[in-house]
Order: C-alpha cells, then sequence, then structure tokens
C-alpha cells in the first residue's frame, strides 16, 4: 500500500479556495491520509511554498506549517485545525512568520505551488523546540518510511 495524501477542499494540481488563504479565513485546509507503512511510529507534516517571492523568479521556500509527533493512529486533520486541537503529543515547528500553526497562501505576484508532504516515520521525535524547516529535514533523515505528496496553487485575486 502506497502513503497517499488528500484534501477535501482542493485536489491534486487544483486551486487552494480562498479560506485557507490570506485573502480568506486562513484556516487551514482538511488533510487526510492512509496507506501508513508498518512500522509507522510517528507523522510529521510539512507545508511550504517553493516558488517564493515569484514563481518566475523563485528565490527561497516559505514554511507555512510544521507539525511532528503525530500518532501513527491519526489519519486527518480537521479544517481550521489550531493548536488546542491538535492531537496529544503532536508538536509544532516554526512557520516564516516565525510562529506556530498554520499561515496560509498570500503570494505577492503570480500562481505559487504549495507543496503538502507528510512523511511517516519510524520514530516520535524528541521535543525539537522551535524547529524550523532545515532542523527537521534534517532530523528526519534516515527514519522516513513513506513519504506523500499534494500539490496545490495560489494566486491572488
Amino acid at each position: 500500500m502506497t502513503l497517499t495524501l488528500m484534501s477535501a477542499a482542493f485536489g491534486a494540481g487544483g486551486q487552494i479556495p480562498r479560506r485557507h488563504t490570506c485573502q480568506g479565513e486562513n484556516l487551514s485546509p482538511p488533510l487526510a491520509w492512509s496507506g501508513a507503512p508498518a512500522g509507522t511510529r510517528s507523522f510529521a507534516l510539512l507545508v511550504e511554498a517553493p516558488d517564493a517571492p515569484d514563481p518566475a523568479a523563485p528565490l527561497f521556500t516559505r514554511v507555512h506549517w510544521i507539525l511532528y509527533d503525530l500518532p501513527p493512529t491519526l489519519s486527518a486533520l480537521a479544517e481550521g485545525m489550531t493548536t488546542a486541537g491538535l492531537p496529544g503529543g503532536t508538536r509544532e515547528g516554526l512557520n516564516d512568520w516565525n510562529n506556530t500553526g498554520y499561515g496560509g497562501p498570500c503570494p505577492p505576484v503570480g500562481r505559487h505551488r504549495y507543496v503538502h508532504r507528510l512523511y511517516a516515520l519510524d520514530v516520535v521525535l524528541p521535543d525539537l523546540g522551535p524547529v524550523n524547516r532545515t532542523t527537521l529535514l534534517n532530523t528526519i533523515k534516515g527514519h522516513v518510511l513513506a513519504q506523500a505528496e499534494l500539490v496545490a496553487t495560489y494566486r491572488k485575486s
């Protein structure tokens, strides 16, 4: 079985609805997954935009959300997930606004891609403190059993 990641709010390659962006309610989208491999002890979720600041000339990847130590029994995150609503034991990293939690799409120019990446891990990670993208990716090296990706786009109107 292959690890898959999906959203009821948008399909692969589709457009992220306004309600999940800075122009709307800035709610995290609903996410669901299936096909976790045997031996999965936790999940990590990374949502990032590789086209910042301009898709015609990208300079960096903007991080929108980091979650790790999601329980292995979990198979979905509801729309509008907040710190208080996260399952026990889940830890949050810092987005590029130096906050925990979801920061929705808000591209300054053009249509940007938003990559939602779920990692099935063979470990429960220690508390990494205010972890950023680089630290998370370095920490999970050698522990990724499977990875799923859901890419969608958004352009400000």
